[in-house]
């Protein structure tokens, strides 16, 4: 299915027809923006195609390194994806995600350059397989074991030689890198247009009936799993606390899990239903997108809409415990543009969706710690 396109640029001759396989986590995705970018800058008269799963296409409306859009769907095999690429007639295509099916479906596809990474049993379905850089560390989950055998080695200090790795953005810059493209680090980005802001904040009006004009976003979930979440009770107390100080509304996203929900419902008997909405699973993407942009900050977990609101040029507070906010970060790795509290206990990060021991990696970032850190990118300390 085609969402839209924009005309590439015109040429006397065919303009060289890239396909582009992306990635199917949200955060993901957006820390792939940056490589497109390059890809766009090096190729302006190209026309590249974004394969991506139905669920993520909002994501890439308007944006300025994608020409057009083909989604698939759950349920939608390898072959069946391959075949719908044939009419495509590419000249290239890129392999953003790592799986063995997305190499298969672009050989299918009959597409006569394939680069992607290498892996073993992958290498043989791409004309041009990609070692990983040298410096590149990948997300491994420790097991029960590795994480006792740290907790005893520390002997309950706090870790303070947490391994240096490299963001995933670069993972993505290496594959473009590969095809002559100069891998510039540039800031993950999302666009959003100021009419879907204003739709946005027009909904929030009629579901708040508040003017207030201090919007902050909270996003107490994470998908992945229960070790990626600062406790709910931390966001209530912490969400509380910055209220006294900047008197702020706030406006809730993420997925609609019985803790969210608690959260909402404890702020809104606290504040007041007019001072907090709550849009948790209740957004398409780009409405999601248009909302992260409204807000002044947004306190989150580690997940997919910590990346949006930073693409969106929102700044984020994040605690992080069982990730590793070197590898998966918001925005643009090294700037000072965000917040993030890393915990420094010895199993972390661990990689874990859900801790094995004491959740310890969490309960070590205080609620004091937060407040401090969204009143002073608030500019209110």
């Amino acid at each position: 299915m085609t969402l839209g396109s924009n005309d590439p640029q015109s040429s006397s001759l065919r303009p060289h027809k890239i396909l582009v396989r992306g990635v199917n986590w949200l955060g993901d995705a957006v820390m792939s923006t940056p490589a497109l970018q390059c890809l766009r800058e090096a190729k302006p008269a190209a026309h590249i195609t974004l394969l991506t799963h139905e669920k993520l296409a909002g994501l890439w409306q308007d944006h300025p390194a994608i020409n057009e859009i083909q989604t698939f769907a759950t349920g939608q095999g390898a072959w069946r994806v391959g075949q719908q690429l044939r009419g495509g007639k590419f000249d290239l295509a890129l392999a953003l995600a790592n799986s063995h099916r997305s190499a298969i479906e672009l050989w299918i596809a009959g597409i006569p350059e394939r680069v992607g990474s290498a892996r073993p049993f992958r290498n043989c379905f791409l004309t041009k397989p990609v070692r990983p850089r040298d410096d590149a560390v990948q997300m491994r989950k420790r097991s029960r074991a590795e994480i006792d055998r740290l907790i005893v080695q520390a002997g309950g200090a706090s870790r303070t030689d947490l391994p240096k790795a490299v963001h995933h953005i670069f993972q993505y810059l290496h594959l473009v890198a590969a095809l002559g493209v100069k891998s510039e680090v540039l800031a993950p980005y999302i666009s959003v247009s100021e009419k879907e802001v204003s739709a946005f904040r027009r909904r929030l009006t009629a579901v708040s009936g508040s003017g207030s004009t201090h919007w902050l976003g909270l996003n107490p979930g994470a998908e992945y799993g229960p070790a990626k979440r600062w406790p709910a009770e931390r966001f209530i107390a912490a969400a509380l606390e910055i209220h006294r100080t900047v008197r702020c509304g706030w406006i809730i996203f993420g997925v609609n899990d019985p803790a969210t929900l608690r959260v909402a419902e404890k702020l809104k008997s606290k504040l007041g239903r007019e001072l907090v909405a709550n849009f948790s699973g209740g957004t398409t993407l780009r409405e999601l997108c248009a909302g992260l942009k409204f807000c002044k900050l947004v306190l989150t977990n580690d997940s997919g809409p910590m990346h949006v609101a930073a693409a969106v040029g929102t700044p984020v507070v994040v605690p992080f415990g069982s990730t590793s906010s070197t590898l998966t970060g918001p925005g643009l790795p090294g700037s000072d543009g965000h917040v993030v509290l890393q915990s420094s206990v010895p199993c972390s990060p661990c990689f874990l969706r859900e801790c094995p021991i004491d959740f310890r990696c969490m309960n070590s970032i205080e609620v004091v710690a937060v407040v401090d850190a969204c009143l002073r990118r608030l500019g209110k300390l």
